[in-house]
């Protein structure tokens, strides 16, 4: 199985120069969209094959692991919750772009941009040592700016270079803070470290800076309040399924993941770090919803909801941080919080992702992103309006789709760790995401079709449909399946965070 674990970056990484060199030849240019999907199918195969595996470890190169040189992938629970989400949103993205993207005339560049970003991804999920998780967050970033501005028009290349200035200011931000930690470590390796630390003074003011560094850098790739100014432009410039996976796994894999791994697994959680890490969770929670709600562009909407349900899963990662570093670390509780947030960090992955490809197929279909330009799509696209009312309520956290599930978790967890104020809080911001998607329903869905090109408009096509589908259904099924999900999948995810079955690459033994 050690050997599956190369594949998941391997494999998207050589299929996007593989549909390079195809688009050279006129009668292979064609097939590109199907090489992107078969080899994301095969990555998510591999990805769900590993989740009955324990903990993997591998040196690429051949140097260890006597002497623990090279390039270390590490492959533990959290890792394997990440690769599984990753590939999934790009499965479904790649089968929803076979009939969105023909209106574009390179439809092959977006399928080698999509993969270069799913691979690098993966990458950063599967890195064992600091300059790996750089080297791939840069790729990913790298890529992700290229398929912001892919349209070319005015507003895409706008917000594709406001996205890459600051993406690059946290860029610079993130390897300060590596480079800080290497000089006084001597090391990469995140296990190595973390154990060498302690030596140097977890609160000296090198650390400090380093911390303060790689935290800040983070938050701005997370699009955290208050550094979150590239992402309501992005989102809505991009095509939907890029914004898919801009949301559903960019945000996360490039931010939020990276943030809980330095925290918990480098750093070492402390009081300090927890309390800036519920500073961030608040304040992105509470400002996100409150500048969506008043959005009429429905994507620009959908994109500062982004901001505000990832403030729920950082808020959660910050409870958990607090109660692992108490005087008498209470991990059963900071296990809770951590199972909390990332049950919603999957959530948000799906649902979030099927609400913008909803969103795609309703422009496409009728000409426009202008709540007060629609009106009666319920009626002329069935399946499409099926799928964006199940997103809605999964966002809103109603029972029994899987987003209530998860923020019932959170808010339960912050009541117990003896923060009832920011409970109810969560509790409010879910009230007003309410108000945000009833007007969606009320504009989009409902009412009257006053509008010519809303009249006219017809069902998404078929590849559309399915993997608006595919979404849906495991909107409903992922919440069903709390138990399950719990004791194979985030359970052990927890773990790889809060120690117990965490690789530590000196003497390989935790």
């Amino acid at each position: 199985m050690m050997s599956i674990v190369p594949l998941l970056v391997v494999l998207p990484l050589g299929a996007a120069f593989c549909a390079v060199a195809m688009a050279q030849v006129s009668f292979l240019k064609r097939w590109t969209a199907t090489l992107a999907t078969l080899a994301v199918l095969a990555n998510l195969a591999l990805a769900l094959l590993l989740l009955g595996e324990g903990d993997l470890r591998l040196f690429v190169g051949g140097w260890g692991p006597t002497n623990t040189l090279g390039i270390e992938m590490v492959c533990d629970g959290l890792s394997k919750l990440m690769v599984v989400t990753i590939n999934l949103v790009a499965l479904v993205s790649f089968i929803f772009a076979g009939a969105y993207m023909r209106r574009f005339t390179k439809p092959w560049l977006f399928d080698a941009l999509l993969l270069l970003m799913v691979g690098a991804m993966n990458g950063v999920v599967l890195a064992g040592d600091l300059f790996n998780l750089f080297v791939f967050l840069e790729v990913a970033a790298i890529a992700s700016y290229a398929l912001v501005a892919f349209g070319c028009e005015a507003e895409e290349l706008e917000a594709a270079f406001k996205y890459l200035v600051l993406g690059t200011v946290g860029s610079a931000f993130i390897l300060m803070g590596i480079t800080i930690l290497y000089s006084l470590t001597g090391h990469l390796n995140m296990a190595k470290v973390h154990m060498l630390l302690p030596k140097v003074g977890l609160g000296s003011p090198a650390v400090l800076l380093a911390a303060a560094a790689l935290l800040g850098g983070l938050a701005l790739k997370a699009a955290m309040v208050p550094f979150h100014a590239w992402l309501p432009d992005a989102h809505p410039s991009a095509p939907a399924p890029v914004s898919a996976m801009l949301s559903g796994v960019l945000i996360k894999a490039s931010g939020v993941y990276a943030i809980a791994r330095i925290v918990f697994n480098v750093l070492g959680p402390t009081p300090q770090y927890a309390a800036i890490l519920m500073t961030l969770g608040v304040a992105s929670m509470l400002i996100g919803v409150l500048l969506a709600v008043g959005q009429w562009d429905i994507k620009r909407l959908l994109a500062y909801h982004s901001i505000s349900q990832m403030g729920y899963v950082v808020l959660a990662i910050g409870a958990a941080a607090q109660a692992a570093a108490r005087p008498s670390p209470d991990m059963a509780l900071a296990g809770l919080c951590l199972f909390g947030g990332l049950f919603h960090l999957l959530n948000h992955a799906t649902f979030k992702s099927l609400l913008f490809l909803v969103s795609g197929a309703i422009e496409q279909q009728t000409g426009t992103r202008d709540l007060k330009q629609m009106g009666g799509l319920a009626r002329r696209m069935k399946v499409t309006s099926f799928c964006c009312r199940v997103g809605a309520l999964s966002i809103v956290g109603v029972p029994p789709f899987n987003g209530f599930f998860s923020k019932l978790i959170i808010i339960v967890a912050l009541v117990l760790t003896g923060h009832e104020v920011l409970a109810a809080l969560a509790v409010f911001v879910a009230f007003v995401t309410l108000i945000s998607f009833v007007k969606v329903q009320r504009y989009a869905l409902e009412g009257a079709a006053d509008k010519a090109h809303i009249a006219n408009a017809v069902e998404a096509p078929l590849p559309m449909q399915t993997a608006m589908v595919v979404l849906a259904v495991i909107c409903i099924v992922s919440g069903l399946a709390i138990v399950p999900l719990r004791e194979y999948v985030f359970g052990p995810a927890a773990d790889a965070l809060l120690g117990s079955a965490r690789i530590v690459t000196m003497g390989g033994a935790p």
